[in-house]
């Protein structure tokens, strides 16, 4: 029985073509190529299809070009924002991508998407956009943080750092401590990862010291990392959850990473609540992008050469995004009618 069962097991082995074969450490890889966050929101959205097309009585997987346009309506009818169901398709067709299957042709449902991006504008609900922090903005946001707090002390220099690098909030989030070199000319931080790094090369940036010690990058993070290390906290991530007790460490209810790693949305919050608290117009306009977005507009009022700001936040050269953000500052400053004699 054992020489039959060897011998089932060798024919299965021999029957599988090593050519067309993943191992596990392959398919770790290539899974986790997808940042954590992405393939958390496409589990979301993908579970969410399953369970409409279970309803509806219709195939999920493989998915028919009709079924994915019925899908795109069904989201439009729910309001759901545009970038939502853009996700949505993505998810889907990355689901069948890993099963091996062709995914159902898009025309139809980008149709639909259209129509529905069409019909947001016409109800004046466009295209959102965050609002810059302005370096007017940040101090005033810095001003409201209670410094005597390891909560203040630690939103401060998120606020401060994240503009002075024009990070992404995921950025933020993913730093290390060991991604940080102080030198007598100010702080080096090294960005390991990021949205448009596909390749992981990475990018370090330099962050000099500045005139008001409040809102100085170097001197704000080297205040939080003093606090982490009141607290014998050396190593790992450098923005950590904190209770509202002043403990650091993981949320009660167990998501997240052990080590107390913010999240990109977490960045978002504090942000957002920050402005809130200084009684900023608009504040709920304010994201974790603001940082980004003000450090574009900012640097681009002092006259900063545009490839040198892009270099420094990290995008592509030739960026539509950035030259978007600049376009949006130059509007009052650079206005095609401003002198023309009307």
């Amino acid at each position: 029985m054992n020489e039959i069962a060897t011998r089932g097991s060798a024919e299965s082995v021999d029957a599988i073509d090593p050519n067309e074969h993943l191992s596990e450490s392959a398919r770790r890889r290539i899974r986790e190529s997808v940042p954590a966050s992405t393939r958390r929101a496409y589990a979301g959205d993908w579970s969410r299809f399953t369970l409409w097309c279970i309803d509806n009585q219709r195939s999920y997987l493989p998915a028919t070009a009709a079924t994915l346009a019925e899908y795109v309506s069904h989201l439009a009818d729910e309001d759901k924002a545009s970038s939502t169901i853009e996700r949505a398709m993505a998810a889907i067709t990355v689901a069948h991508a890993t099963a091996d299957l062709p995914p159902p042709n898009t025309r139809a449902a980008r149709a639909a998407l259209r129509r529905h991006r069409a019909e947001l504008a016409s109800a004046g609900r466009g295209l959102r956009k965050a609002k810059a922090v302005t370096i007017t903005t940040l101090r005033a946001m810095v001003d409201t943080l209670d410094i005597a707090t390891i909560a203040g002390v630690r939103d401060r220099a998120l606020i401060v750092v994240g503009f002075a690098l024009g990070a992404r909030r995921s950025e933020l989030a993913a730093l290390n401590i060991a991604d940080l070199a102080f030198t007598d000319d100010g702080l080096q931080v090294t960005i390991r990862r990021s949205k448009t790094d596909k390749e992981s090369r990475g990018r370090t940036t330099a962050l000099p010291y500045t005139s008001r010690p409040a809102t100085c990058p170097v001197r704000t993070m080297q205040a939080w990392l003093d606090a982490l290390a009141a607290r014998r906290e050396t190593s790992g991530p450098v923005f950590r959850r904190i209770d509202r007790h002043g403990n650091l460490g993981r949320a009660p209810h167990g998501r997240g990473e052990s080590s107390g790693r913010i999240t990109g949305q977490a960045v978002a919050i504090i942000v957002r609540r920050t402005a809130l608290r200084a009684g900023l117009d608009a504040a709920s306009a304010f994201s974790g992008h603001s940082l980004r977005r003000g450090f574009a507009t900012e640097t681009h009022r002092q006259g900063k050469n545009p490839l040198r700001i892009a270099r420094h936040g990290g995008w592509k050269d030739g960026s539509a995004t950035l030259a978007g953000y600049i376009e949006d500052a130059d509007q009052w400053e650079d206005n095609a009618l401003t002198d023309v004699g009307l």
